[in-house]
């Protein structure tokens, strides 16, 4: 079986409890473990403001997981999305290795962050 390397991101409905928004995250990572996915990173980016409005919210709670899988795993994730009320929008993309090294230089602090002026 060959691992592909994924990045999804999903938007949680902002009208959820704290409670509510740990067990729906917790639900999506128990799928992702219990098909034999290995989560390379996942990070909450929290409550954000929407490009747009979706179902008439204005913001939603983001979270992101990669992860390492089976491609057929990806159906059975998306299909869990959609299924789930709580999910207003979900976007899976499989990673090639320029983007798998980026994401690895972005957790480092290596790329994305300003550098930091010195004063003389």
């Amino acid at each position: 079986m060959q691992l592909k390397n994924y990045e999804t991101v999903f938007i949680l409905t902002p009208v959820l409890s704290e409670q509510q928004t740990k067990d729906a995250v917790e639900k999506f990572k128990k799928v992702l473990v219990d098909n034999g996915a290995q989560i390379v990173h996942d990070d909450a980016w929290g409550l954000r403001k929407l490009a747009y409005p979706i179902q008439n919210k204005h913001t939603g709670y983001y979270q992101i997981f990669e992860f390492a899988a089976d491609p057929q795993l990806i159906a059975k994730l998306e299909l869990e999305y959609k299924r789930d009320e709580k999910v207003i929008r979900f976007l899976t993309t499989a990673l090639d290795k320029h983007a798998v090294l980026y994401n690895e230089k972005k957790r480092k602090g290596l790329v994305g962050r300003k550098p930091e002026k010195t004063e003389a």
